[in-house]
């Protein structure tokens, strides 16, 4: 597979963010939309970006993109497209669908058209009248927006959220794509000091590791373009072993998460061994009013309760109120935090020095960045504070 367009998704608001990821990868030209990130690449682009990319949600083939206010219009300009190229003859290639703002509104209706189209495009390429579709899964996407549809097909497989380690989750879990993209926004290096004081089932501390080591977050899964015939296995080969090559297992971390729940604690705990941290991430049972840190200078990065509903709503006011007092002990400390909640900054008593629009899950949440002094040149980033 050469010179095929490339789109990779993300959240509302992580665009940018992973056009950087991309641009490290040494892919140049992008277009940023919302949601999207789309770039030209080969086989070898779709093995590096599945094991690679952090904040992205998925990575598709454009196939094509033409207007589309008809069923038949959606129906012709899809059969014209190159599928036989594509799908082989025994592939599965089930069709999924969304539609935004756009005439042709029923999912379910669009669904259909693109598979009628589809098989009839590789009826002709094939010779046959019907398709067993028990062999390699190509997931089809038909997206429409303002009556623009693009068609695609997933590289990924399961979300590039399942990185593999978290294979259980507690209450209102971060997702990692999310929690990586907290971490590179605040521009967090390892050889800085780390706490997450509400770490639940120990996201923020494990992608933080993840990133300060260098580890590809795909490196050890599955994705459902490595069982594609005509995508060469070494470009998967090759592409793991770059990201092996590339992790730094040496890297020393100081990475602690707290959180008052101990079942959480021990499900961080939990999740950090499987994810190949055992013994060197510290988690603790502690309450936030009981932070403090011997260390001068570091990164406090967090995703507290957001007090979405009303019964929480006054303990979650007391909680931000009491974070007020632990930052002020922090005073040379850098603090990231995300919340929904609309009266944060007064709640603790001080201004963000920026503040990001960012949705977890279809929560429209700001992530609240207050930066810290860098060490001085004569302090270590692991200086302690006088007694």
């Amino acid at each position: 597979m050469n010179n095929i367009e490339l789109i990779a998704t993300s959240a509302f608001g992580l665009e940018s963010v992973l056009a950087v990821e991309l641009k490290k990868l040494g892919y140049a030209d992008l277009t940023v939309e919302n949601g999207k990130v789309t770039f030209a690449g080969d086989g070898n682009a779709i093995a590096r970006c599945n094991i690679w990319l952090r904040t992205a949600d998925r990575l598709f083939i454009k196939v094509g993109q033409f207007p589309a206010t008809t069923f038949e219009e959606l129906f012709e300009n899809t059969k014209a497209l190159p599928w036989g190229d594509l799908i082989p003859e025994d592939a599965e290639f089930p069709v999924e669908g969304k539609s935004i703002k756009s005439k042709l509104f029923s999912v379910s209706d669009c669904q259909a058209i693109v598979k009628k189209a589809v098989v009839e495009k590789m009826k002709m390429k094939y010779k046959r009248s019907w398709f067993p579709e028990k062999g390699p899964r190509f997931k089809i996407q038909i997206a429409l927006l303002n009556d623009m549809a693009t068609l695609s097909i997933d590289t990924s497989g399961a979300g590039l959220h399942k990185r593999g380690y978290r294979q259980k989750t507690g209450d209102a879990p971060l997702k990692e794509t999310l929690a990586a993209a907290m971490i590179l926004l605040s521009r967090w290096k390892p050889d800085r000091v780390f706490i997450d004081p509400f770490c639940g089932s120990g996201t923020i501390p494990i992608e933080a590791a993840m990133i300060g080591r260098n580890i590809a977050p795909g490196l050890h899964r599955d994705f459902a373009s490595q069982h594609w015939p005509d995508l060469n296995k070494h470009f998967w080969i090759n592409a793991r072993q770059e990201a092996a090559d590339l992790a730094d297992h040496d890297q020393p971390l100081g990475i602690f998460g707290f959180d008052i729940d101990q079942s959480a604690v021990e499900l961080a705990r939990y999740h950090a061994a499987q994810a190949g941290f055992k013994n060197l991430l510290s988690f603790q049972r502690q309450d936030i009013t009981e932070l403090k840190s011997r260390y001068k200078y570091g990164y406090l990065i967090a995703n507290p309760p957001y007090g979405e509903r009303l019964s929480e709503k006054k303990s979650v006011i007391e909680l931000y109120k009491a974070m007020r007092q632990v930052f002020n002990n922090l005073d040379t400390w850098s603090f990231y935090v995300l919340t929904s909640h609309q009266n944060f900054e007064n709640l603790l008593g001080r201004k963000a020095d920026k503040k990001r629009k960012l949705y977890n899950g279809r929560i429209l949440v700001n992530y609240y960045q207050y930066f810290g002094p860098k060490p001085t040149v004569l302090e270590g980033p692991f200086t302690k504070k006088n007694p």
